[in-house]
């Protein structure tokens, strides 16, 4: 992936923080990072005048999000206003009180026009793009992609310049009010996705290596 030199985000009508806003950002860098951390994001569009979310993969460069699908997907059109969100959940906030109960969390609303990529080079790089971000040093491994496949394909392109991010962290926030009294237990309940060893084809022949790229995941956490 690659970042853009550190800039504030843009604020827009869209992308205004209107409630928890000192759980919102500006930075750049922290939309890289929510981004860079994932590989599926859900998809909003609106399709026939009803609205629809799917979740896909994508990959990113410094100014615009890829996302993949089949040409048959209505979703994947392109051509029109979308929405695209990416979050993390990184814990339970247990509170006191179930009021003062949260998420602490990343999350990350881009919101844009979604084009639909024709130029084969831009096509092809994006494809490359999505892959890596989803496994590291597969798409040099792995059989590229053939012109039939590449002709069933549909890539889009969104924009990367307007979004809204906000991010959770830390303790209750009921530490210091009445129900500190009451004597119950608060704290934060940590969540960490692990990946886990790797799992042959069951028709692999048994010889066959695990490549180094994915073998090195093994126990590393994901997100």
């Amino acid at each position: 992936m690659t970042s853009q030199p550190s800039a504030a985000l843009p604020q827009t009508g869209l992308t205004r923080h209107r409630r928890l806003r000192e759980q919102g950002s500006l930075s750049r860098n922290d939309l890289d990072a929510i981004l860079d951390a994932a590989f599926v994001c859900h998809l909003g569009v609106v399709i026939e005048g009803r609205p629809l979310v799917l979740p896909t993969v994508y990959g990113r460069d410094g100014r615009n999000l890829y996302l993949h699908g089949s040409v048959a997907g209505r979703s994947l059109a392109g051509g029109g206003p979308v929405c695209v969100t990416v979050t993390h959940v990184d814990g339970l906030v247990l509170a006191r009180s179930v009021f003062e109960h949260g998420v602490n969390y990343r999350s990350a609303v881009i919101h844009g026009e979604a084009r639909t990529v024709t130029d084969p080079d831009e096509k092809l790089a994006g494809l490359r793009l999505l892959t890596e971000h989803a496994a590291p040093g597969q798409w040099s491994y792995a059989r590229g992609p053939s012109r039939k496949e590449l002709a069933a394909t549909t890539l889009l392109a969104v924009s990367l310049e307007e979004a809204s991010v906000k991010i959770r962290t830390g303790a209750p926030d009921d530490g210091t009010g009445p129900d500190a009294e009451l004597g119950l237990w608060a704290g934060t309940l940590p969540l960490t996705t692990v990946w886990g060893a790797p799992v042959p084809d069951p028709v692999l022949p048994p010889d066959t290596p695990v490549p180094a790229h994915i073998a090195r995941r093994e126990g590393t956490r994901q997100g």
